[in-house]
């Protein structure tokens, strides 16, 4: 096992088209690390760059005390999963596993030993004699899983390998890699675009935008301190509510919305930096954190949509032409088009710049 190290690694295409602005990057030994953010960020290119799968245009990378820029994908010790299967179908599973031991030349016992032992890890020992095509998403899954293991590698490398299965057998992988990386203690680096993934499987997670690292971060620290909008916006589901406004003092201190709508009271716990007075900003707020009918500066919004989920109820308001949700635990006695009295929870409160960059406040 070996940490990762990207030093202002970048990537450019030609034509001057920026796929990775320069990152620095460390990723410790036995670490589970997250790239995640929305399609075209850059995330698959920082991972193919890692497996020696895409040529980097600056920076260097290093796996353990070795700097790999010059080293072929198959001699850096590392081994990819990749979101299609890519096993061979006239293979039995056995033979799929064992592929790339009998490439390297290890010798049969051996290579048998490895493929026992990986299949018993990830409990496909009784399907070592059928084909693919008799297998199903996850098995198949577990397969691909299988041959990276019994590589004992440096580093396992994820590119979003359970987009191809169903909602019920992603959440039975998850479980599934977690326990892998919990066994073998192995440093893992994991691509996704899905912010549950990452939220559950990632001991750190990057956030990525066009390209550049929005924040490194433990997955609660991401979701309670968000180094700016986009953070705050694409970590959590549903996602955080956004109100662009003022802060104002005046009878109490007040949220006056960009858009007209009221002047919206703030709870007498809120106390934010005198600075943030007076100035165009964006409040955010996580949808549990609205509150409904609950302390003293409550303020009613019409109420458009109600998902009822069992163990908690989604929402959605109309507020200064905005949408807000609401997130309550089990039912709440509310209808469409009614007004519903809500307040915000004073220590979860957040403001964003508003600009380009959002960033905290």
């Amino acid at each position: 096992m070996a940490r990762v190290l990207l030093n202002q690694v970048s990537k450019t295409y030609p034509g001057g088209v920026q796929a990775v602005a320069p990152m620095d990057l460390e990723i410790p030994h036995g670490e589970f690390t997250v790239l995640v953010g929305p399609s075209g960020c850059g995330k698959s290119t920082t991972l193919r760059m890692i497996a020696g799968l895409e040529e980097i245009t600056e920076g260097t990378i290093a796996i353990g005390d070795r700097i790999v820029n010059d080293v072929e994908p198959r001699d850096r010790q590392i081994a990819m999963v990749f979101q299609n299967y890519a096993l061979y179908p006239h293979m039995s599973v056995a033979d799929n596993l064992g592929f790339g031991l009998k490439m390297r030349g290890v010798a049969q016992d051996e290579a048998r030993e490895k493929i026992v032992a990986a299949a018993k890890i990830l409990g496909i020992d009784e399907l070592l004699e059928r084909k693919p095509r008799a297998l199903s998403g996850g098995q198949r899954q577990r397969v691909a899983l299988g041959r990276a293991i019994v590589r004992d590698p440096d580093v396992f490398l994820f590119d979003e390998p359970l987009s191809n299965l169903d909602a019920k057998m992603r959440v039975q992988m998850r479980t599934e890699i977690a326990r892998l990386h919990h066994r073998l203690g192995a440093t893992m680096i994991y691509v996704t675009h899905d912010q549950t993934e990452a939220m559950t499987l990632g001991q750190r997670i990057v956030v990525m935008k066009d390209g550049v690292v929005q924040q490194v971060a433990p997955p609660l620290e991401l979701y309670d301190r968000p180094a700016n909008r986009f953070v705050g916006g694409f970590i959590g589901s549903p996602a955080m509510n956004f109100l662009p406004g003022r802060l104002v003092r005046g009878d109490g201190l007040r949220f006056n919305p960009r858009n007209g709508g009221g002047s919206l009271p703030m709870p007498a716990a809120y106390e934010p930096d005198i600075a943030l007075l007076d100035r165009d900003l964006i409040l955010g707020i996580r949808p549990e954190h609205v509150e409904a009918g609950v302390g003293g500066a409550t303020f009613s919004a019409p109420v458009q949509v109600i998902e009822s989920l069992g163990n908690e109820t989604l929402v959605y308001l109309e507020l200064a032409g905005e949408q807000i949700i609401v997130r309550t635990p089990g039912a709440i006695d509310c209808a469409v088009g009614q007004e519903l009295q809500i307040s915000l929870r004073a220590d979860r409160i957040h403001l964003f710049a508003d600009d380009s960059a959002g960033a905290a406040l």
